[in-house]
C-alpha cells in the first residue's frame, strides 16, 4: 500500500520541478477520489488548476508508485528540499 503525502502551501514551479525529476508515477487524489497522474502534463493542468489559490497548492494527496519519489516529494514538502542541492 502507497503512502498517501499531504501537500499543503505548496511553490506550484517548485513542486511541477520536483515531479518532472520523479522515477514513477505520481497521482494527485482529490476529494471526489479522482487519481490524476501528475506525469502527464495534462493532468498537471487540470489536477493542479482545481487546487491553486494565490499561486500555491492549498490542500492535495499525492500517492506515489516508487518509494523514492515519495521520499523526494515528502523531503519537498517539508523541507521545500527539490533534491537538486549542490554541496
Amino acid at each position: 500500500m502507497n503512502t498517501v503525502i499531504s501537500l499543503h502551501n505548496i511553490d506550484v514551479d517548485k513542486f511541477l520541478a520536483v515531479l518532472d525529476t520523479c522515477k514513477g508515477n505520481v497521482y494527485l487524489v482529490t476529494r471526489e477520489g479522482d487519481h490524476l497522474n501528475l506525469k502527464s502534463k495534462l493532468c498537471q493542468l487540470i489536477g493542479l488548476t482545481k487546487l491553486i489559490e494565490g499561486g500555491k497548492i492549498t490542500e492535495a494527496y499525492v500517492l506515489c508508485d516508487n518509494k523514492e519519489d515519495e521520499s523526494k516529494l515528502f523531503r519537498f514538502n517539508i523541507f521545500g528540499d527539490n533534491g537538486t542541492k549542490s554541496a
